[in-house]
């Protein structure tokens, strides 16, 4: 079925509803600026009013399928075709009948998220810029390795939260991302690096999942629950449960039903060993104090020496870096399975932090070892693009007081929006 309308249609209908709507208002034509081609603006697509099935599940495609009078095995089908083999338009689909994929083409659409940027790090990583429907952005990294390739994904549009340390927490909360807009991403990413192999062993780059991107991910559960069911699913994108770590900042109600619903790999924005300080620079700690947090996690199902919690600990020059740190750090471990991955701090645009000292980080790190404790220094990776831990938020600026005072505001809404 070839598209609705050419490109040369589309402008000239936005051109004419532009045009109509300037003359109700009695206004002369100028020239169309960016925002007149944004959702909602004059000279925007038409919205695509058929339903998109990437998101969808077994039980919602068996429904769909029901309601155009076909047999349920078509459900099945679909499923292979959209999250097994990757397909982008019905065409692709060689084993359902002409008749059939006509119906599906009327019906329904196959729509990733759009790529509004995309960059490249000197280090291999790459960076993308996405577009959702409604005009809003959020971002996927991806870091290849030597032994693997990790997708750092986004949960919502903004973030919920306020982490002093996180450009991403500067941002407005603007939405909760859907199970398709987070699948997507995966699927996106595939796309990108052409990588719809069906295994490791066949060359797949993709390997691990880490939601460790905009937004905090149990702030948006039951819509990550669901779209990592899809990532997870062996007869789908097949990533491993094991292999998707889901991090939180400490938002505790959740995190034990993460554990038994779905096992995923948990890691802790931990960031401070002392409620005064966490309350600063993770504040959902006043609502979530560190013992509460310790306990939950230590009932986190499945935990062994084979898995550990990952405790995620940004390095803050003179801030949470002593060696006094280090040892409070595990004592508060103790009786759980864990390892720890110190981060040096990334610098963006009006932080207040400095990164430690690496002789610090070093010193930090030697005695968590001593101890007997797995730990590591995350590399920094994607730093020239912006793609680095903390790093995520649509554009990046120089502030002055204007905005310091502005960033204040958003901060104390946000926190009074999730009870702090």
């Amino acid at each position: 079925m070839t598209c609705r309308n050419s490109a040369i249609d589309s402008i000239e209908e936005g051109e004419k509803r532009m045009s109509e709507a300037l003359a109700r208002n009695g206004e002369t034509a100028v020239a169309p600026g960016l925002s007149d081609f944004m959702p909602g603006g004059v000279l925007s697509p038409e919205p695509d009013s058929r339903v998109n099935l990437i998101g969808q599940d077994r039980d919602g495609l068996t429904a769909l399928v029901a309601e155009m009078g076909e047999p349920a095995f078509r459900a099945k089908q679909l499923y292979h075709w959209i999250y097994m083999r990757g397909a982008k338009n019905f065409a692709d689909m060689t084993n359902l009948s002409k008749a059939f994929r006509a119906k599906l083409e009327e019906k329904f659409r196959l729509d990733r998220p759009r790529i509004s940027a995309h960059q490249k790090s000197v280090d291999g990583t790459q960076k993308w810029l996405l577009r959702y429907e409604d005009g809003n952005e959020a971002e996927m990294v991806f870091i290849p390795e030597t032994d693997r390739g990790t997708l750092c994904i986004s949960s919502q549009v903004g973030c919920s939260l306020t982490c002093a340390f996180c450009h991403t927490g500067t941002q407005m909360l603007v939405r909760n991302l859907t199970p398709g807009d987070i699948a997507g991403q995966v699927m996106l990413a595939r796309d990108e690096l052409d990588d719809w192999a069906q295994t490791e062993e066949a060359g797949r780059k993709v390997t691990n999942i880490v939601l460790m991107g905009m937004g905090e991910p149990l702030y948006n559960t039951d819509n990550v629950m669901a779209a990592m069911r899809l990532v997870s699913d062996g007869d789908g994108i097949a990533i491993g449960r094991r292999k998707i770590t889901l991090s939180t900042s400490g938002v505790v109600p959740d995190i034990q039903r993460v554990g038994e619903e779905l096992g995923l790999s948990l890691a802790i924005s931990l960031h401070a060993v002392r409620d005064d300080l966490r309350d600063k620079i993770v504040p959902i700690n006043r609502k979530y104090p560190i013992a509460q947090l310790m306990e939950t996690v230590k009932g986190y199902p499945g935990l062994t020496t084979s898995r550990r919690v990952t405790w995620e600990y940004v390095m803050l020059k003179g801030v949470n870096d002593s060696d006094e740190d280090a040892r409070t750090l595990l004592r508060l471990m103790e009786g759980i399975p864990s390892k720890v991955n110190l981060i040096p701090f990334n610098p963006w645009p009006g932080s207040e932090y400095e990164c430690s000292d690496p002789a610090r980080v070093e010193s930090f790190l030697a005695i968590l070892h001593r101890a007997g404790m797995v730990a590591t220094i995350r590399k920094t990776r994607g730093q020239d693009i912006l793609a680095a831990c903390g790093q995520l938020k649509s554009e990046s600026q120089r502030i002055g007081k204007r905005e310091r005072d502005r960033l204040a505001s958003i901060r104390a809404e946000k926190e009074a929006a999730v009870g702090l």
